[in-house]
């Protein structure tokens, strides 16, 4: 990165934020007020703590730590800091347990299934408390439409799935863990984010939507929410593609309001209000008819209702 990139805050994300092994220390100075406690917490020796501490101030170019004979306080600045190095190792734990599920893993004691939105927005918090109550639990993700969670159920391949449409698909028990909305959106330049009046049906069954493919919970709640007339612009298998679609300015897109959030708010996407449309709907936990879920699967149950 050059000297004018530098000064201007330019360059990628991974040179202007620190890694999680010195956010981590920050947040261990903060809670027990030493360095030489943070130090020995992690695992470093007191000189590589204060030296990490010290890259981190360079990087950051604020003061994080004042260093005393009586102890490390936080500064101000450190203060502020620490509550967002938090947020970001929550969701680093979060996104650890996420991808460690999908790993195919012989000894796995719970098989799970799950639509792609839940998979990708809820899912990964639940496993990460799971987790924490049962360490030695060994679990295996497989995402796919609502529909496909039933195969694998039904073919015995998981034990516990989770499910977004409006019906429970045949041959499943289940129970309500959540609700969901769906909401229309589009980027900033789209002539819909200057609109003032709703949305109305009508008008939404006649233009082309980027949309989930047949099969998914999202697409099923539209279909009957238009009667069975959305028009696809552009179909795809995950929320993530149709969000990203959405962004780039392909179209209005149909996507469930967990997904969007921090894109709402960072005006890269724009909700545009509906009128005489229902596109709520019930996020759900299933399982084979007459086979309670036990064990792991039952304790991931339970979580997913606290």
């Amino acid at each position: 990165m050059s000297e004018t990139e530098e000064r201007s805050g330019g360059g990628t994300l991974a040179h202007r934020v620190p890694d999680l092994g010195a956010l981590e220390l920050l947040l261990a100075v903060a809670r027990l007020g030493s360095l030489g406690a943070a130090a020995r917490e992690v695992g470093i020796t007191q000189p590589a703590a204060s030296s990490r501490i010290r890259s981190m101030e360079r990087q950051l170019g604020v003061a994080l730590v004042d260093r005393s004979p009586r102890g490390s306080r936080l500064t101000d600045a450190g203060a502020l800091v620490t509550d967002w190095a938090r947020r970001v190792v929550e969701a680093a734990e979060a996104f650890d347990a996420g991808t460690q599920a999908l790993r195919d893993r012989r000894d796995s004691r719970l098989r799970v299934a799950a639509s792609m939105t839940i998979a990708e927005y809820l899912l990964p918090g639940w496993l990460l408390a799971l987790r924490a109550q049962r360490p030695d639990t060994a679990v295996s993700l497989l995402a796919g439409n609502s529909a496909a969670v039933a195969e694998r159920l039904l073919a015995d391949e998981a034990d516990l799935g989770f499910v977004e449409g409006l019906t429970v698909p045949h041959g499943l028990d289940s129970a309500v863990i959540a609700h969901d909305r769906l909401i229309v959106v589009v980027a900033p330049a789209h002539p819909w984010a200057r609109r003032r009046r709703p949305l109305a049906a009508a008008e939404l069954a006649a233009t082309p939507l980027i949309l989930r493919e047949r099969g998914s919970g999202t697409r099923q709640v539209l279909d009957v929410a238009l009667g069975g007339l959305a028009r696809p612009l552009i179909e795809l298998s995950s929320t993530t593609a149709v969000k990203a679609s959405a962004v780039s300015g392909a179209g209005p897109a149909v996507l469930s309001e967990l997904a969007v959030g921090e894109e709402l708010s960072m005006r890269r996407l724009v909700s545009i209000p509906l009128e005489g449309i229902a596109l709520r709907r019930d996020l759900r936990a299933v399982w084979p008819t007459g086979h309670r879920p036990t064990g792991p699967a039952r304790d991931l149950l339970t979580l997913t209702r606290t």
